[in-house]
């Protein structure tokens, strides 16, 4: 039996060596993902892919493997990606420096045309050559394409003082989702990737978190689960224990007693959001772990923390 890698497969920890498994182990692990690809075929899954599994080459290459592998299991995986780390590095190169009002980005714009070519150009592009080279057929798409996000400008009210409101510049505020355009490609067997980029009434550009794009998206899609890929192992408690299952409710009260804060927020309560409005279960992922995504979605060890509609 030939048990060499394909020769186009990367080497280093995107491609271990499993010889010392014996067959029968493999085809055991194999029949456990059954149940789960039963239950979730033909399910829509939104990805918010973000944090080290977007920086690291080795994560990137097992992020794209698994979004490769779930479409070809019947799942419809659907990505949407920030890139603060991208943006930062661009800011820097023009000599600017990145503002942040309660997590939000103070976006000019200046910072505006930065972000788009940054999220549009690069870092998208990288996506989807990414998925491309390991077999799936990526799209990318912004806000704009067939009419996806129309926004507003945000307004930004300040936690402590209602009365206070930030300008935090180009940021949007997400009106409405069109997915027509995600549904006709995923159901011609493409993988959408998209940039948290939305226009306005009067064809005004929006920067939108992405976190909340992700949310929004898979709620309007109706999605089956929300994955979200951070850089921490889910959601901790005060002494930074993992809590792998949480409710709705459970999470308000977190928020409520400030053990949630940070730059945590925005994410938190897009999921939260996702959770309240119809999104079955939304998963905060480490994104650290190789293939994160496939052992929370076809396995029954929790990589993250899971928060349940109720």
């Amino acid at each position: 039996m030939n048990n060499e890698p394909p020769a186009n497969k990367p080497q280093g920890h995107a491609n271990p060596d499993l010889t010392h498994i014996a067959p029968r182990d493999k085809a055991e692990i194999l029949a456990q993902a059954l149940p789960y690809i039963q239950k979730f075929h033909g399910k829509t899954m939104v990805i918010k892919y973000g944090g080290n599994a977007m920086t690291d080459p080795a994560l990137q290459q097992d992020f794209a493997e698994d979004v490769v592998l779930l479409k070809l299991v019947g799942i419809n995986p659907v990505v949407v990606h920030g890139g603060g780390p991208q943006i930062e590095d661009a800011l820097a190169k023009i000599g600017k420096k990145g503002t942040f009002i309660q997590g939000m980005r103070v976006t000019d714009e200046e910072t505006m045309e930065v972000v788009e070519w940054v999220l549009a150009g690069q870092v998208q592009q990288d996506i989807v050559g990414l998925i491309n080279a390991v077999g799936g057929k990526a799209v990318g798409l912004t806000g704009r394409d067939g009419g996806l996000i129309r926004a507003h400008k945000l307004k930004m009210v300040d936690r402590d003082d209602p009365t206070k409101v930030h300008d935090v510049g180009q940021v949007g505020e997400i009106e409405s989702i069109d997915p027509s355009v995600v549904k006709a490609l995923q159901d011609d067997q493409f993988i959408p990737v998209i940039s948290p980029l939305g226009f306005g009434s009067e064809n005004e550009n929006y920067n939108i978190n992405a976190d909340v794009v992700a949310g929004k998206l898979a709620e309007v899609l109706k999605a089956e689960k929300l994955l979200m890929l951070t850089n921490i192992p889910g959601v901790l408690d005060k002494q930074g224990k993992l809590l792998t299952n949480l409710s709705a409710r459970e999470i308000d009260e977190l928020f409520a007693d400030g053990t949630i804060s940070g730059g945590m927020l925005p994410k938190i309560a897009s999921a939260l959001d996702a959770a309240k409005n119809g999104v079955n279960t939304v998963h905060i992922i480490d994104g650290r772990v190789p293939h994160a995504m496939l052992l929370e979605i076809l396995t029954e060890q929790a990589y993250g923390t899971m928060i349940r509609s109720h």
